[in-house]
């Protein structure tokens, strides 16, 4: 092992997939695959969304949000890592990595908070259908996205500057592909419980408030759906929830498996199976499971591919 004695440390080096040598090329080959895919099938779906006057409405400006907050999250966090894949020496210097822990995070934590902005959107369009219009107006939704994204930005601001205000004079071996919380507090030489509880606390308000946002929700879209008398119409209407609730499900299992544990329950293979699937999988799926159920969408594309392939004069 490489140790930083009595100096501070200025770069930290990647282990995460220091187990799999032999592998590593095959790695790169498809998450390099896997990243193209998700470019393209996000960049499709804002795409269709901004060209198609009838996707003009709140559930797919969400969506297209989305699409685009998921495309800079990985952004953040793979091209660096596919070229560690091929790399040496995988390297990141201090400052690097407090840059990349605070965007992640920044992006992480708007993406909590606008899943409950799309919950509370689900909640209006099911509970509240003749006032949809003027719950959810433009100025509305714009103004929910921009409450997302400071709340995502003051959490990782606090977050990023506690831990990189800790002093790092030990190991700059960091267990992980990435700068995430749990493996670089590991490596600061002493931290006090009040920056560890500030910490837990940050993560219990951006994730635990958020779900209990969407829980609510969901309390009042299921007791409007019983009232539906017709199974077409109960259907129907949970229907254009469940790709919302299947997102939520993995988001928030993922996130609170990593962020919501004790810290002597820290693993980094776990974290580190868990961190491909939501810097990797997740943001492939998730606009995939929103916009494949939907058949007004796929109209929408079905038209504007028809469009680019016979343009009219």
């Amino acid at each position: 092992m490489e140790w930083v004695n009595d100096t501070v440390v200025r770069e930290f080096v990647f282990l995460g997939f220091s187990s799999l040598v032999g592998l590593q090329r095959l790695l790169f080959v498809v998450f390099l695959l896997l990243y193209l895919f998700t470019l393209c099938t996000n960049a499709i779906i804002i795409s269709t969304i901004v060209l198609s006057r009838t996707l003009h409405t709140p559930m797919y400006f969400f969506l297209a949000v989305l699409s685009c907050s998921e495309t800079c999250y990985t952004f953040v966090i793979v091209p660096k890592m596919l070229v560690d894949l091929l790399a040496q020496k995988k390297t990141i210097s201090f400052l690097g990595c407090a840059i990349q822990m605070f965007t992640f995070l920044f992006l992480g934590c708007s993406h909590s908070f606008l899943l409950a902005a799309m919950g509370y959107d689900r909640y209006v369009a099911i509970c509240k259908p003749l006032h949809y219009t003027v719950f959810m107006g433009h100025e509305v939704c714009v103004g929910l996205v921009a409450a997302a994204c400071a709340c995502g930005f003051t959490v990782s601001l606090v977050t990023t500057s506690l831990v990189f205000h800790l002093p790092f004079h030990s190991s700059n071996q960091l267990h992980h592909f990435f700068c995430d919380i749990s493996p670089v507090l590991k490596l600061a030489s002493h931290h006090s419980r009040l920056s560890q509880m500030v910490i837990f606390m940050l993560g219990v308000f951006v994730l635990v408030i958020p779900l209990l946002l969407i829980l609510i929700s969901y309390i009042h879209i299921i007791a409007a759906i019983l009232k539906i008398q017709s199974s077409a119409g109960r259907y129907k209407a949970f229907s254009t929830c469940a790709s919302h609730l299947i997102v939520v499900t993995v988001h928030y299992g993922c996130a609170s498996f990593i962020y919501l544990r004790p810290k002597s329950n820290y693993s980094s293979s776990q974290d580190t199976l868990i961190s491909v699937s939501y810097t990797i999988l997740t943001p492939l799926f998730n606009p995939m499971i929103y916009s494949l159920r939907n058949k007004e969408f796929k109209s929408s594309l079905q038209r504007a591919m028809g469009q680019t392939s016979f343009p009219v004069n």
